[in-house]
């Protein structure tokens, strides 16, 4: 086995061996700023209490030079991954002692978003570096035991160049410089583990406010790179931050356990945002260079909420091990969204989880991995794939529910005796269960079997009967939820009329006589299910659901059509005709983004490909008509970017386009063409053939920036070449030097334009590389290779055949190629169900 895959039977083991009192980090950063040098020296000292004979601590990087146990040198014994230590035995049998352990080593900074990250930015030519070390790469950075449940105060010292602002997660206790150096020595901080440890160097532009309440003041800080300082808007940042500590402060009545709130936005992140305690990081998506939709602002606010739960979910009160993901993520997404719709002015942030996260969650509860919210996570790889739709926007549904059915009151109490019997500790399922239990007097035994330790969602379908209405399960999970009857109002908008509350589980249950031209099963969204719609409502939807009021009802109708629709149960040109009919009168930003997305997705996966082109060019069509016939900037702006992704796969308004980003063509009012949509439309012009090198050269010497750059090697790639796809190919595979940012472009430039005639050539080499790949690259970095190119092949058999033949693989990579699998099975699946959909309407 990879010593670097920690396993939670060893790590348990350790835990009941070790008991750490600090660990101390200092960082020689001094160099950073020099390219050429790609490593920096690290010191780690920790003081445990064991009587263990032997231990090891984690680390990966270039070397280790030097092992201390109690002042005295010891032999190296260095795996890669693994530092072995032996300890002195105890001066009484199995008696706990005293030990400190340092290890100086070196380290290497990271070009793939993993450990310290290092990013040159283009503009300025200035250096930044931050941390990111969930599930388990602070080993890339210092010595440490990475585990959850191995919690301790930790102190950073930090040496950089004099200028920097150099951040952490607690208060700078003192800043020492000479000779254009300057030493940071940060206050310890509160116990917390190892993949919360955080720091972020470089010369950041800052923003600084606070935020207090009886007699507890915060500092808060806004960060980013200097040459974004002009797109930050810092003052909707902290006022949505101070709107959600007051919110989560009285909810949770536990004081912010931090000291301070630094939320800092860096470049090549791999992910949204991360929940360092005290200093928490986003990743620069949510700084916007142009114009951005309700629905981005929403989702930043939904994101800074979600990261601030944390503060209290999972960083006061940790899970013991990864199994447990979810007693922090679900419980933050949840929080996240309740805390926007109820402090912020973002009041329909249910819509947008309703609709988005929850379609997120659907999709990875019907693949043949799918897991329960309470997962078996038996080592690291398997932690770094669990961060998905179940353990997020699933667990978040369903602890929606569980307010529901135990009350909002009981809900909170039992949160805040949570956090007091367990701050700064670690917990299992049961300790949240218990605490829960106490405050609303039930037990939730069955209900956590149901739905937190079980697997698979459920469907409900309303069915005409002959003595009625009836909701139908698909399985015997209980539901709580209600119904809803929507008729049109005088002004011929649909509204709700009336609404009842039922239970079901496992049989039908009636809901009384249909009298309501649309019937909405969970009206409200209370439960976690597919819906599936009576023939009445169907055609209510069809002829007017631009026309139904609620937001949060419409949205819940357009996902009922979307499941549908992957699952073949409604025709796709069905589903494409009511998006073209009815997408134009969609006003909530979220759903029109999320609507014209699933609408290009179904054009490319489950229209038959006899049909194909024309629904391509179509849907373009329409596109194009809605970008200078809506009525408002942002949702030009949402139509603008719909005609970008339409575009790369058919050119039929190339000259348009070109015309837009030319200026002899000017943009509807309203619409600025910014650098972000230009690339993107360059980009689909580059696709088709539109757009050569030296066109997207030139575009760079408008835009030479970090997106800049990063856009240009996606363009670069998408071009209908066959050198120009084996390129890229080989940059994919081969090029380790690649940051994570571009092995993405990479990537998505080589399968842009949907030219298989370009690309099915290197199918057998995809499936024949796999397992080199997962062995050489980091996690992060081979997730994006096996997923990204994935053949969109015409049938399973090339992965049916790896997958038989690689049955000893790892079983992370084996996870990730059975979903892609599954997802082309679906498609080929829905494909055919529709074709024969079309063959029946001949006949």
């Amino acid at each position: 086995m990879d010593s670097a895959n920690l396993t939670r039977a060893e790590t348990a083991a350790r835990s009941r061996a070790v008991v750490v009192r600090s660990c101390a980090v200092e960082l020689d950063l001094r160099n950073a700023a020099d390219a050429s040098v790609t490593e920096f020296p690290t010191n780690t000292t920790v003081q445990l209490i064991t009587s263990a004979e032997s231990i090891w601590l984690d680390f990966i990087g270039p070397q280790v030079r030097s092992v201390t146990v109690n002042g005295r040198a010891v032999p190296v014994r260095y795996d890669g991954a693994r530092i072995l230590i032996d300890l002195p035995r105890a001066t009484a049998e199995d008696a706990p002692a005293s030990v400190t352990v340092t290890v100086t080593a070196t380290a290497a900074y990271s070009r793939t978003g993993e450990g310290l990250h290092r990013f040159i930015d283009p503009v300025d030519g200035e250096t930044y570096l931050y941390t990111h070390f969930e599930p388990a790469d602070a080993r890339r950075v210092f010595a440490c035991f990475e585990q959850p449940d191995l919690k301790a105060p930790h102190t950073f010292v930090v040496h950089a160049p004099a200028r920097w602002t150099v951040l952490s997660n607690s208060q700078a206790r003192t800043r020492e410089q000479l000779e254009g150096v300057q030493r940071v020595a940060f206050d310890p901080t509160p116990p917390l583990p190892s993949y919360l440890a955080a720091v972020a160097a470089g010369p950041f532009h800052g923003v600084r406010s606070s935020w207090s309440t009886e007699g507890l003041e915060v500092p808060l800080g806004v960060y980013c790179r200097a040459s974004l300082a002009q797109h930050l808007d810092a003052d909707e940042i902290l006022e949505v931050t101070r709107r959600g500590l007051d919110f989560f402060s009285e909810a949770f009545d536990t004081p912010y356990p931090w000291g301070k709130y630094d939320q800092v936005f860096v470049p090549e992140y791999n992910i949204g945002a991360m929940e360092n305690p005290g200093c928490v990081t986003f990743t620069e998506r949510y700084i916007f260079r142009g114009a951005a939709t309700e629905a981005q602002h929403e989702a930043r606010v939904t994101t800074i909420l979600h990261e601030m739960a944390h503060m209290w979910f999972g960083d006061l009160v940790t899970m013991k091990w990864w199994d447990d993901l979810w007693l922090k993520e679900s419980f933050a997404d949840y929080m996240g969204t309740l805390a926007t719709a109820e402090a912020t002015t973002w009041t329909d942030a249910w819509v947008g989880f309703a609709n988005r996260r929850k379609a997120w969650a659907y999709l990875q509860d019907q693949l043949p991995t799918t897991h329960p919210i309470v997962a078996d996570i038996a080592d690291l790889q398997a932690a770094k794939l669990n961060f998905d739709g179940i353990t997020y926007a699933k667990g978040a549904a369903v602890l929606k529910q569980l307010v529901s059915y135990i009350g909002r009151d009981a809900f909170f109490a039992g949160a805040r005796r949570y956090f007091g019997d367990h701050a700064f500790g670690n917990t299992t399922l049961g300790d949240l269960l218990a605490a829960l239990e106490q405050a609303s007097g039930r037990d939730l035994l069955a209900w956590s079997k149901a739905w937190l330790e079980s697997s698979g969602m459920t469907t409900l379908a309303l069915v005409q009967g002959p003595n009625g209405l009836a909701v139908v399960p698909s399985d015997d999970r209980p539901h709580r939820f209600a119904v809803g009857w929507y008729d049109a109002d005088p002004d011929g908008r649909i509204v709700r009329r009336a609404r009842r509350e039922f239970e079901v589980a496992g049989e039908p249950v009636p809901i009384g006589d249909r009298d309501g031209a649309i019937v909405l099963v969970n009206d409200g969204d209370d439960t976690y299910a597919k819906l599936r719609l009576d023939e009445r409502t169907l055609d209510t939807v069809e002829s007017s659901l631009g026309s139904v009021a609620d937001p949060l009802a419409r949205g819940q109708l357009w996902s009922a059509l979307w499941d549908a629709t992957r699952d073949g149960d409604y025709p796709v040109s069905r589903y494409l005709r009511v998006v073209r009919e009815h997408a134009p009168a969609e006003s909530d930003s979220g759903l029109l983004a999320s609507v014209l997305a699933n609408a290009r997705f179904a054009i490319e996966h489950y229209v038959p490909l006899r049909d194909r082109d024309e629904q391509r060019s179509r849907w373009l069509d329409a596109s194009w008509e809605r970008l200078f016939a809506s009525p408002s900037a942002g949702e030009r702006l949402t139509w603008a970017r719909a005609v970008a992704a339409a575009a790369t796969v058919d050119d039929g308004r190339a000259a348009g386009i070109r015309a837009l980003l030319n200026g002899t063509v000017p943009p509807p009012e309203g619409l600025s063409v910014d650098p972000d949509l230009r690339w993107s439309l360059l980009t689909a012009l580059a696709a088709t053939g539109h757009a050569d090198d030296a066109a997207l050269e030139d575009e760079l010497g408008h835009d030479d920036t970090a997106t800049g750059r990063t856009s240009l090697i996606q363009a670069l790639a998408a071009r209908p070449l066959a050198s120009v796809k084996a390129q890229a190919w080989r940059s994919a595979l081969a090029d380790t030097s690649l940051t994570n940012d571009h092995l993405a472009a990479t990537i998505a430039g080589f399968t842009a334009g949907a030219r298989r005639d370009l690309t099915a050539s290197y199918d057998g080499e995809y499936f024949a590389s796999l397992r080199t790949v997962w062995q050489s690259r980091s996690i992060e970095m081979a997730e994006r290779i096996v997923l990204g190119l994935f053949p969109s092949a015409d049938s399973t058999e090339a992965v049916d055949a790896w997958l038989s033949s690689n049955r000893d693989a790892p079983v992370s990579l084996v996870r990730l190629v059975t979903e892609r699998r599954d997802h082309l099975a679906r498609d080929l699946r829905v494909r055919a169900a529709n074709e024969a959909d079309a063959a029946d309407a001949t006949h």
